[in-house]
């Protein structure tokens, strides 16, 4: 494991003088995974949005993966680092899946950074343990492009393949390109966690979305988070799978951005 934060490739964006928001991406995908969501939260927030070690696109950066296993307190401590960097004492947190994950490991052990929080198709705890260290080393061995139509295959609904190909496309093509060391150290962390435990220290201001199709996190690993965090709130949005922030944009939106603003006062 690495004993340093790692320095993230990160874009920040929206009003100078607004709350920040930092936004975390799903296991594979880029800060782009948020773009649905940018248009909207940014006319409110300064979006900071980064990449997971060895994440991001070539074309625009991707951030510097060590060598794994790594562990999900590890890529929190990357983002500490970021807000650091940036002079944020304070922000507002929103992720997908591993970015969720993330989240609620800031949220429990450095509260005081953490004013709300938004848990988007994530878990606490995600077993068995053997299928990510197996995926690990099949992406050590083979690369990301080996896996990528697979793994994709299941962040979208039959439904919105059908309806809007070139989406899934493109976030294949994204897995692939991620690198192959930061994506198999990041599957580690994941077989590490759990997160349980420390639900129940988390303070800020939390609402927990899930998609109805989620096949990779089903609702109920939802609800296993939303029992866990003391006056947080469940909602399962219709025609989501993993990915439902990009399939279900519009919900997702409408559900976040008045929790967001509330829990920025």
């Amino acid at each position: 494991m690495s004993e340093r934060a790692v320095p993230l490739v990160a874009a920040l964006e929206g009003p100078a003088d607004a709350p920040v928001l930092v936004l975390g991406n799903s296991l594979g995908t880029s800060r782009a995974c948020w773009q649905p969501q940018v248009p909207a939260l940014s006319r409110h927030f300064r979006l900071l949005r980064y990449e997971h070690r060895g994440h991001g696109r070539p074309a625009l950066g991707q951030s510097p993966a060590p060598p794994g296993p790594y562990s999900v307190a590890e890529l929190a401590r990357d983002v500490l680092a970021l807000l650091d960097s940036h002079g944020v004492e304070r922000a507002l947190y929103c992720g997908v899946s591993l970015g969720g994950m993330v989240g609620m490991w800031l949220a429990a052990h450095a509260p005081e950074r953490i004013t709300g929080l938004g848990l988007c198709c994530t878990s606490a705890f995600l077993p068995p343990a053997a299928g990510w260290t197996d995926r690990a080393a099949s992406v050590r061995a083979r690369g990301t492009g080996a896996i990528a139509e697979l793994v994709v295959g299941r962040w979208f609904t039959p439904a919105f393949r059908a309806a809007q190909p070139q989406v899934p496309a493109a976030f294949v093509a994204g897995l692939a390109a991620t690198g192959d060391e930061g994506y198999a150290g990041c599957c580690e962390a994941i077989a590490a966690m759990d997160l349980r435990p420390a639900l129940g220290s988390i303070t800020a201001p939390t609402l927990v979305l899930a998609g109805a199709d989620d096949a990779a996190t089903p609702p109920w690993h939802g609800g296993v988070i939303a029992a866990g965090i003391a006056g947080s709130r469940l909602r399962v949005v219709r025609g989501g799978a993993h990915l439902t922030n990009v399939s279900a944009a519009a919900e997702v939106t409408a559900l976040l951005l008045p929790h967001l603003l509330a829990a920025a006062g």
